[in-house]
């Protein structure tokens, strides 16, 4: 079976590294980094990327392949995933608050030795531990790119009472049978199918159970006047798994921020969507 959770990615016209950074005494996080074998884009802004839960770096390749080539990338996987390692035997739920994630970012963008002059581009899960980090004021940046942000983790019944049991791994592999059953019958969007079908198969499930045991009791404070960091939120209509209305309501509580309509989910994951991100730039 391929390994989706260590190894450099080579990617063309580009320098690939990977390294795991320490942000606590038990847990450190993979980062993949491209630099572009061009000297002076070496110079720019660099973008650090926060993907969503569980999100395989394959899915976002297609924009990264060509993202790098312009500017250096960050590649953050946060501490959910397979990748990260845990020193403690012990996997709890407290280990995985939106705090946590937040602070796991503190760290690696101190550990660069990252202060503003960097972009933020996050996803789901990524983009809401942002929005919440920012509004904290723990993170500075020259802008923020959000993809499909939530502003809670709604999950069915079935699935919230299921997530709280203290269930075997057997019946956590059967759980993850019925919700890929689940994303098949509510999904639309192939290439967006095709990366949430792949990313549940390949979670680590004890974390996969932690981590929603939290988020599902998360919601992002109705509040975002904080935030000062210029931000722009890219949503698509037809994604079925992140609610337009959503969107627009994190818009209208960030201060000038601008909502950024996309045609699909998957359509932000391709090198396409790098029209709509540096024209997004050319504003600041």
């Amino acid at each position: 079976m391929e390994n989706y959770w260590s190894g450099a990615v080579e990617l063309p016209r580009t320098e690939c590294s990977e390294e795991w950074v320490r942000v606590s005494d038990t847990v450190s996080l993979r980062v993949l980094t491209w630099t572009p074998f061009d000297e002076a884009l070496r110079q720019l802004e660099p973008v650090v990327m926060i993907p969503g839960w569980g999100s395989l770096f394959e899915g976002w390749a297609p924009l990264v392949a060509e993202w790098a080539t312009r500017r250096r990338v960050l590649y953050i996987e946060t501490r959910e995933k397979p990748s990260a390692r845990f020193n403690s035997k012990k996997i709890l739920t407290k280990d995985f608050t939106i705090e946590r994630f937040s602070k796991d970012i503190t760290e690696v963008l101190s550990h660069y030795q990252l202060k503003n002059e960097f972009h933020l581009f996050s996803s789901s899960l990524g983009s809401t531990l942002l929005i919440d980090s920012l509004q904290r004021q723990e993170i500075d940046a020259k802008s923020s790119l959000f993809v499909a942000p939530n502003v809670h983790f709604k999950l069915p019944l079935w699935a919230r009472i299921t997530i709280k049991l203290p269930l075997p791994i057997l019946a956590l592999k059967l759980m993850r049978s019925i919700t890929l059953r689940a994303i098949e019958k509510k999904v639309k969007e192939e290439g967006q199918r095709i990366r949430y079908r792949r990313a549940v198969r390949e979670q680590e499930l004890v974390r996969w159970r932690a981590s929603a045991r939290s988020l599902i009791a998360y919601s992002l404070p109705k509040d975002l006047s904080n935030i000062t960091v210029p931000c722009g939120i890219l949503a698509a209509q037809s994604d079925k798994l992140h609610a337009m209305d959503a969107a627009r309501s994190i818009t209208a509580r960030i201060p000038n921020a601008v909502m950024i309509e996309v045609p699909s989910n998957q359509y932000a994951h391709e090198a396409d969507v790098l029209v709509e991100v540096e024209a997004f730039y050319a504003t600041l």
